[in-house]
């Protein structure tokens, strides 16, 4: 196994146009951590999503969609007690969407240590582990959840990647970093947006300007700190320095899912053994995907489709 995923999907449904004028609505899956799978999946590793789902028909379909995508599911367990969650994406205007989220109690908030002890189970440990900062986010029991792993990971040898994701409907900022601050040292790649790096660092130790932010982190024991900066690319700092690459151009269609797009191609080229430029680069490109599709994962690349964007605008590949 490749890399061990840990954490929450929903069904999502996709309307296409305000919900209480009603119309039909695209039904699919959801998640930060699977989308991260099924992109590596489509690039060729092999990868297992851990998580919990409802004993129900919404978790048939996250577990039927995720094997499809050739994603190991043996980890997950079916949570009789609990529904699987769901999202629904409400389009308002051409680059406005509402998120609706009916998770309180849901499966995938109800997580436990058993589950994270599972994941691992069956095999050789995983090459790394990739977590978010959502799963945590849901409840004591799915952030427990989310530390055992964490342990596992440093017991086992296996790198650890954290993308940040905060999302201030689920903790408040005070909340998440009292959380993130403590998961540092564990941590060897950290993926976030420039605003989120604060939350990984306590108030007297974090700089003003990005620069010092990730050197800060560099010092806590990171290895590396990707910084996600939306259409300008994205920038990775390590001990030998900063290097920037910037956002592929295409026809932005849908930004849901590009950041979890990103993770997996810069996963992808670090598990081929590729240096800090060309994981960029390869992240850039499957962000760009994400973004030119509509869909949280629909559009992700296969290996084979990484070349796509230099064919230039209006080819027809035969």
């Amino acid at each position: 196994m490749d890399v061990l995923t840990f954490g929450e999907t929903m069904v999502a449904l996709r309307g296409d146009g305000p919900l209480k004028l009603g119309g039909s609505m695209a039904v699919s899956v959801a998640g930060a951590e699977s989308n991260v799978a099924i992109g590596l999946a489509r690039l060729g590793h092999a990868v297992r999503w851990a998580g919990a789902v409802g004993d129900d028909e919404a978790g048939e379909l996250v577990l039927r969609t995720l094997r499809a995508e050739g994603v190991d599911v043996s980890g997950a367990s079916r949570d009789a007690g609990a529904p699987t969650g769901l999202l629904l994406f409400e389009p308002r205007l051409p680059e406005v969407t509402r998120v609706h989220y009916y998770r309180a109690g849901s499966a995938g908030s109800r997580l436990g240590v058993d589950a994270a002890e599972r994941a691992f189970a069956g095999g050789a440990p995983p090459r790394v582990l990739h977590l978010t900062g959502i799963t945590p986010a849901l409840g004591a029991s799915a952030r427990a959840a989310c530390e055992h792993a964490l342990r596992r990971a440093r017991e086992l040898g296996v790198q650890v990647c954290l993308d940040v994701n905060f999302r201030s409907r689920l903790w408040s900022h005070e909340e998440a970093g009292a959380v993130l601050r403590e998961w540092m040292p564990y941590v060897d790649v950290l993926v976030a947006s420039d605003d989120e790096l604060p939350l990984c660092l306590t108030a007297d130790a974090a700089p003003t300007e990005l620069p010092g932010r990730a050197r800060a982190l560099l010092g806590l024991g990171v290895r590396e700190v990707v910084v996600k900066l939306g259409a300008r690319g994205a920038t990775a700092y390590t001990e030998s320095g900063e290097l920037h690459c910037p956002a592929r151009t295409v026809r932005a269609v849908d930004a849901v899912g590009a950041g979890d797009a990103f993770v997996a191609g810069y996963l992808s080229a670090l598990l081929d053994g590729a240096g800090v430029a060309e994981r960029l680069e390869r992240g850039a490109t499957t962000g760009a995907f994400a973004v030119a599709s509509r869909g949280d994962w629909e559009g992700a690349p296969t290996r084979g489709e990484l070349g796509m964007l230099d064919a230039g605008d209006g080819a027809v590949l035969r």
